[in-house]
């Protein structure tokens, strides 16, 4: 199914445009990314607001979009349970973890394992995070690009290598306040591609009562699952302890996120970062989550994975908005520079 068309096609470009000019900017304007401080680092004079949105944005990548939204389509919406381990376990990394890596003053996690455990300790996570990333980065890639060729037409391996050339030009020449200002960028383009979805069931459909009674009758509604079963697909148990680990080992402990708490000035202003980052999140994940309702209201009576349209779920999203579609396949952009 080829369902781009020119203005699809500007969309896509202009992002890859602006990142770049992003880029470009920040490499001739300041310090010109002369020190290490300013490359890594961004002086260190960066203010909560971007660095909070683009907290959000390293968190959220282009299969979290599409992945949260198919999975509200095809299961219900008990993952938003999710959101409610986002604000449990904010305050443990606010009060708890941030405070020990940010009184290092350092450019790397890495550097705290060393003082503690020595240069082997140091090295083994180094090169076992660097793995972790290298897999993961190519299925953001892999992942999104899969779909703009199932939906456009333009072939993975030209995908991927486009938007990896934009995202390592830009963060390459640009350094770290690059990064942090394309992740704003992105994560307006975010919340641009979820709402345009959510807005176009709202006027297909009348009202949001009605795309509710639509899931509801579909059985996509149930909130109240507290099975203790670990089997179990979703329950509270699962969503709020399994969500809250994973929200600390990105949000505590990676290198990704640590380096952009350490790009403001004091810790204060730090945690200042990491609390605004929880609304916008939790409002990302809301939304998202709700989109695959409004999805499921459009396609509840011909499934386009069940009459072979599509071949996965994670191709609906796209299907019903293809301005979400460009937006979601260059949102893999914001991560883990």
């Amino acid at each position: 199914m080829h369902s781009f068309g020119v203005w699809d096609y500007a969309v896509l470009g202009a992002v890859l445009a602006v990142s770049s000019a992003i880029g470009v900017y920040y490499r001739f304007t300041g310090g010109k990314q002369r020190t290490v401080k300013e490359y890594l680092l961004a002086d260190r004079n960066m203010s909560v607001t971007p660095v909070a949105f683009s907290l959000m944005a390293s968190f959220m990548s282009a299969i979290t979009l599409l992945g949260v939204s198919s999975e509200n389509y095809s299961y219900g919406i008990q993952f938003i349970v999710i959101n409610f381990a986002y604000g449990i376990f904010t305050p443990i990394a606010t009060n708890m973890y941030i405070p020990v890596f940010y009184q290092l003053q350092a450019t790397s996690a890495y550097e705290y394992l060393e003082r503690r455990f020595g240069k082997t300790t140091r090295l083994m996570a180094s090169l076992s995070y660097t793995l972790q990333m290298v897999l993961y980065m190519g299925i953001v890639l892999y992942a999104p690009s899969m779909t703009l060729e199932a939906l456009t037409g333009i072939s993975t391996v030209t995908a991927i290598i486009a938007v990896g050339l934009v995202c390592t030009f830009y963060s390459t020449i640009g350094g770290m306040k690059a990064v942090l200002v394309t992740d704003c960028f992105q994560s307006l383009l975010m919340f641009a591609g979820i709402f345009s979805v959510i807005i176009c069931a709202f006027i297909d459909k009348g009202s949001f009562s009605e795309i509710w009674r639509i899931a509801s009758e579909g059985k996509r509604t149930e909130l109240f699952n507290f099975d203790p079963d670990p089997t179990v697909r979703h329950s509270w148990f699962s969503l709020i302890l399994g969500g809250g680990v994973t929200f600390l080992s990105l949000y505590a402990v990676n290198q990704t996120q640590i380096q952009r708490y350490l790009t403001v000035k004091d810790l204060k202003t730090a945690q200042k970062a990491l609390w605004l980052n929880w609304p916008i999140l939790t409002l990302l994940s809301l939304t998202t989550s709700f989109s695959g309702l409004a999805i499921y209201s459009k396609y509840y009576n011909c499934d386009p994975v069940a009459n072979h349209t599509l071949r996965h779920t994670d191709q609906v999203t796209p299907l019903s908005r293809t301005l979400f579609l460009a937006q979601s396949f260059v949102d893999n952009a914001v991560l883990r520079h």
